[in-house]
């Protein structure tokens, strides 16, 4: 294992410096060109790049507004943003978003000055609102609460044990991903209002996290965050259970036909909610069609909005490096030509 980390993590030091390191001229009166500085502390103007290194074998790249082949993440940094989300999985199909490749794309963010987000998904796939699937390896004791708990706790400390040992810091964990109804079901599913389980598996996973990053900041996250009653049903149920979490996370993906009302109730919903759990707030997902005429006017209300409420610790794009169909998703913010579009100029301020 070792070995295979360290090959890592020189392809991905060598695929950095390739694209963004300094360049030797043979002219001793050439102008050196002026170091940029970056502001990556306060609140947080994020990106989920999750896909990136699998876009990156696919052959795709990434340009700035003037058609310069720029990697990625260092194009995201003098777009604004100052921090990175991964998602991970358990054992995916080709390895993406696995632990190795966690620590690869977490290791270019370190070495671009970036913060951390890790969304723990406790699945080998997706896990949203509508399905929250147990790990193929974890389908033994799908019944068996105890081990669930000691497998959710095993997973956890592997991935942030593996990402501490390699230097690398993290400022936010999700324990989840859109657990709008529970995770790891059917065990995890809250049904008939018991959120027990639930709120034992989540403890699973923040005791974890806390005994490696204990200064990490511990996120429960679910979708909509223009709609309150799913979150104060969710949130009144697990402290019920004696569910643990410093910070509560939020999807939003506006349409052109709703983006003002939708953004409007999602700040409003922020404060809302940090008032009446006594925590911060996140937005950790966000996006609108790449293509959208309306797409830079909603991320400067929701950024603006966000940074006027010391409520909020701040906001994420989901996947904005997606263009050309990748995946058939197309709320990134790189338009057709992999360049970024109007959107990103939120990040800017």
């Amino acid at each position: 294992m070792k070995n295979i980390i360290g090959k890592t993590l020189l392809l991905a030091s060598a695929l950095l410096f390739s694209i963004t390191g300094t360049s030797c001229s043979n002219d001793d009166n050439a102008t050196p060109e002026k170091e940029k500085t970056y502001d990556m502390s306060g609140f947080a103007k994020g990106a989920d790049v999750s896909w990136l290194t699998e876009m990156e074998q696919n052959g795709k790249k990434f340009y700035d507004a003037n058609g310069k082949a720029t990697e990625c993440m260092a194009l995201l940094r003098d777009l604004g943003t100052n921090s990175v989300r991964l998602r991970v999985w358990v054992n995916p199909d080709g390895g993406w978003n696995a632990k190795d490749d966690v620590l690869t794309k977490a290791w270019r963010a370190k070495n671009l000055g970036m913060r951390l987000m890790i969304d723990f998904h406790y699945s080998d796939s997706w896990a949203d609102p509508g399905k929250q699937n147990i790990p193929a390896a974890w389908n033994d004791f799908k019944d068996d609460l105890d081990k669930m708990k000691a497998a959710v706790a095993a997973h956890t400390t592997d991935v942030l044990k593996t990402l501490k040992d390699n230097g690398i810091d993290v400022e936010w964990i999700q324990i989840g991903n859109e657990t709008r109804v529970g995770m790891l079901w059917p065990l995890g599913l809250v049904s008939n209002n018991n959120f027990a389980n639930y709120a034992a598996l989540n403890n699973a996973g923040y005791d974890a996290a806390k005994s490696v990053y204990p200064d990490a900041q511990c996120m429960i996250h679910i979708d909509r965050g223009n709609e309150i009653g799913g979150f104060t049903w969710m949130f009144d149920g697990l402290k019920a259970a004696g569910a643990k979490w410093d910070v509560i996370g939020m999807s939003l993906y506006p349409e052109d036909d709703n983006w003002q009302k939708a953004t409007d109730d999602c700040l409003a919903n922020i404060s809302t909610l940090a008032s009446r759990y006594n925590c911060k707030v996140m937005v950790s997902e966000i996006g609108m069609p790449w293509d959208s005429e309306n797409a830079a006017a909603m991320m400067k209300k929701m950024v603006d909005g966000c940074k006027a409420k010391p409520e909020c610790l701040g906001i994420f794009y989901w996947e904005p490096e997606c263009y050309g169909g990748w995946n058939g998703y197309n709320k990134g913010a790189f338009d057709s030509n992999g360049k970024p579009t109007d959107a990103l100029k939120a990040f800017k301020n």
